[in-house]
């Protein structure tokens, strides 16, 4: 898998109440491909196979009327807890503390100082 440079964005995902309204959007708009990510237990998740790409490189989750729909895109850092600990120095609001699924990718969400969403995740150490 070939890995994008440290702090650049890396991967995008959609929250949504209606997957298959999205899948079907932009399957057909991108010619993207759906796979079922089962990496984290409870969680409805798709990757995205965009044309060409060897490996994910975005997700649809499901939220089943959890959360509001929502597009956002996450960077790559090199230590999420660190990367938390700076943009909370930086101002920013910790939305959802470091959590690290089964396949050891570790992730975090956060809100910038003008109320934008985002996200921080790193890889599994080869």
């Amino acid at each position: 898998m070939t890995v994008p440079a440290l702090n650049s964005v890396a991967w995008f995902e959609f929250g949504t109440d209606q997957p298959e309204k999205v899948k079907e959007f932009y399957g057909e708009l991108f010619d993207w491909r759906y796979v079922l990510n089962t990496n984290t237990p409870g969680v409805t998740y798709h990757s995205v196979m965009t044309p060409g790409a060897q490996q994910p490189t975005g997700g649809v989750w499901e939220s089943e009327g959890k959360f509001p729909n929502y597009a956002i895109f996450h960077v790559l850092v090199q230590d999420v807890a660190a990367s938390v600990k700076r943009a909370g120095e930086l101002g920013a609001k910790v939305l959802m503390e470091p959590a690290s699924d089964s396949a050891g990718f570790t992730f975090a969400r956060l809100q910038d100082t003008a109320g934008n969403h985002f996200g921080v995740f790193s890889v599994p150490a080869p």
